[in-house]
């Protein structure tokens, strides 16, 4: 995987992350144990700093940045799904962010929020905790039950199995 030193400022990956080698991790990115990075994902910490919580799933194609001298943070077991964006941004702990979506500088997702795909949290938007928010800009559409709660746990179990399993079971054939 390219892992990239900036300037003095290393990424601290945790030993049971898994990363794939297809992601690019720049600089100040510190990615917590059981935290899941695939293929496609840029996390660019060359002059921000990154933190990614135990348990988070990066999936494929997200980029994260953050502005210079600050900070992005994702809490436990957060998923951020497929194209995501965030930058400069804090998201709560077990908070699903949908495919496609932008979180933007300064925006705060609270614990247990929902974004939809494609929505769009603009600069500074803050999105309660247990809250579901959906299009352009995000907007408020319910809150989140036990059976998304239910449904994602699941989700979130699925990602930590595979940073046990990758390693083992990942095999370059071409």
């Amino acid at each position: 995987m390219p892992v990239y030193r900036f300037e003095g400022r290393e990424p601290e990956i945790a030993a049971g992350a898994w990363v794939f080698p297809g992601a690019v991790i720049i600089g100040k990115v510190i990615i917590g144990e059981n935290a899941y990075v695939g293929a496609g994902a840029i996390l660019r910490g060359d002059y921000g700093t990154i933190i990614i919580g135990d348990g988070t799933a990066i999936e494929e194609g997200v980029i994260v940045h953050a502005r210079p001298g600050d900070k992005t943070v994702f809490g436990k077991r957060v998923t951020v799904g497929h194209g995501a964006m965030i930058h400069n941004a804090t998201v709560g702990d077990s908070a699903v962010l949908g495919m496609r979506c932008t979180v933007s500088d300064y925006a705060k997702v609270g614990e247990w929020c929902i974004i939809g795909e494609g929505a769009l949290v603009k600069n500074g938007q803050e999105i309660p905790a247990g809250k579901v928010a959906v299009g352009v800009p995000a907007r408020i559409k319910g809150d989140v039950e036990d059976k998304h709660r239910q449904l994602w746990g699941l989700a979130k179990e699925l990602y930590i199995d595979l940073t046990k399993r990758y390693p083992k079971g990942l095999e370059q054939i071409g």
